[in-house]
């Protein structure tokens, strides 16, 4: 089975497209040591822990070195410079080069005065130690005055935006899953199970089991159809499968035709 990584969905083997949300599959392959189902960027096994990424360069490596001849070592005869395996040539004798210059020493007048010139007896001045100041071993710390207010800093506070959906027939608040990207409306079944559930609603036969999504990216909301029986409309317009619209707060959507099971879409 593949696992959509969008929803968790269980697909079969071989499928490239999620059944439940229409998000593409990773391509898989199996494990070298034990045959498991991988993907094929994977680094390591997650059966048993094998480098896929060595596994395949030392593939590669094995396959370079039997079948390409540019990668096979030249060998150089140690006693005639050549190839191994060609014809030597002789080598005629080297001789040793004649020198450039002659040197010739540079005469010294006189005997360098040594005692002149550096006095060992000279005593090396030492630097003398920076003092060191007493620290004051109790500072004196003042209290501020009772009178006087020390301003708190105020918190900063990040509401976290979250939308609802309002039956009109009821008058029912329902939540929007704060944790969810992508939120299944329908009525139970053994396909995908819905994050919103609309049977307990008057004249919900009109809604089909796998309805619509609604797809959250950052602070947009999106409202699709997935292929139910009697449509989906946002403000008595109807949605073709696979375009999806923006909702804006007080939009109104319909699940199925005669407006019998309506919402109202609201941010909060």
């Amino acid at each position: 089975m593949i696992v959509c990584p969008n929803c968790n969905h269980q697909n079969p083997d071989g499928a490239t497209q999620c059944e439940a949300c229409y998000t593409p599959l990773p391509v898989t392959t199996n494990c070298p040591n034990c045959g498991a189902t991988v993907q094929v960027d994977a680094a390591f096994c997650g059966q048993c822990g094998f480098d896929l990424k060595a596994s395949t360069g030392m593939e590669e490596g094995q396959v370079l070195s039997q079948t390409d001849p540019a990668v096979m070592p030249t060998i150089v005869s140690p006693v005639s410079g050549t190839n191994a395996g060609m014809p030597s040539e002789d080598i005629p004798d080297l001789y040793p080069p004649d020198p450039l210059v002659t040197l010739e020493p540079i005469p010294v007048s006189g005997t360098p005065n040594l005692e002149k010139s550096s006095n060992i007896n000279t005593p090396v001045p030492t630097e003398e130690p920076p003092q060191t100041i007493n620290a004051i071993s109790n500072p004196v710390v003042t209290s501020p005055s009772p009178t006087e207010k020390t301003p708190i800093p105020a918190k900063t506070q990040l509401q976290k935006q979250s939308a609802k959906l309002i039956h009109i027939r009821t008058d029912t608040d329902i939540e929007l899953p704060v944790n969810l990207s992508v939120i299944h409306i329908g009525k139970p079944n053994d396909r995908v199970p819905p994050d919103i559930d609309v049977s307990g609603f008057p004249d919900s036969e009109v809604v089909s089991r796998s309805h619509a999504d609604i797809r959250i990216e950052g602070d947009s909301y999106y409202i699709e159809d997935i292929g139910s029986s009697n449509g989906t409309y946002v403000n008595n317009t109807s949605l073709t499968r696979g375009n999806r619209h923006k909702l804006r707060p007080g939009d109104r959507i319909s699940l199925g035709k005669g407006d019998l099971v309506s919402f109202l879409f609201q941010i909060s």
